[in-house]
């Protein structure tokens, strides 16, 4: 297939949820094969369905490294099905081309989803691990939630956005996430603790 264009963040289709797809046809396939194509061509990680402009619930992941065998997952109507733990990621995005910053993540998920043939699995992603925040960030994108709304602080991203010539947080996206933000508290005060210790 191709190469696609990535939409960057400023475009409406970003924050439109995507559609379920009813039926893994030859066009959904072909879909697939344009965001495996686009993500590696970008050097991502995980590369969503309206981030190349088509708003279907589809999205890959690749988070091998390397030497490693390139390993892609293909998840088609994902569901998450389980969430726990927090942990603090610091995150980019392709549609926020070199833009950074730290957002709250659960540190351990369970999803659900079909794969390119329209079978179905259940992946579990744990520790806070590459694959566990990818998970969440690209399952973001399909409900128009981009990671800078999980964002720890809103004035650090506001910098650095503006460092990288993007728009600014849209503060009324900012999710209220009271659980992650009590256990985030917790592991930031254990990492003063550590740091002091040293």
């Amino acid at each position: 297939m191709s190469v696609k264009k990535v939409v960057k963040y400023g475009e409406h289709s970003l924050r439109e949820p995507s559609k379920e797809v009813h039926k893994v046809s030859q066009k959904i396939k072909n879909l697939v094969t344009d965001l495996l194509d686009t993500m590696y061509a970008q050097n991502g990680v995980g590369l969503a369905a309206p981030q190349i402009g088509e708003n279907y619930r589809v999205f890959v992941i690749d988070v091998s490294t390397g030497e490693e065998p390139l390993n892609p997952i293909v998840f088609i109507n994902p569901k998450i099905i389980k969430k726990s733990g927090a942990v603090i990621s610091h995150e980019g995005c392709l549609s926020f081309p070199e833009a950074f910053t730290d957002v709250r993540r659960y540190a351990n998920v369970m999803i659900k989803a079909l794969d390119r043939n329209g079978r179905s699995f259940v992946l579990e992603a744990k520790d806070g691990s590459l694959l566990a925040r990818a998970i969440q960030h690209e399952f973001d994108h399909l409900d128009g939630i981009l990671f800078i709304d999980h964002v720890i602080n809103r004035f650090e991203a506001e910098e650095v956005l503006k460092k990288c010539n993007l728009p600014g947080v849209e503060t009324e996206k900012l999710l209220d996430e009271p659980e992650l933000e009590k256990e985030i508290e917790v592991l930031l005060e254990q990492k003063v603790k550590q740091e002091q210790g040293k």
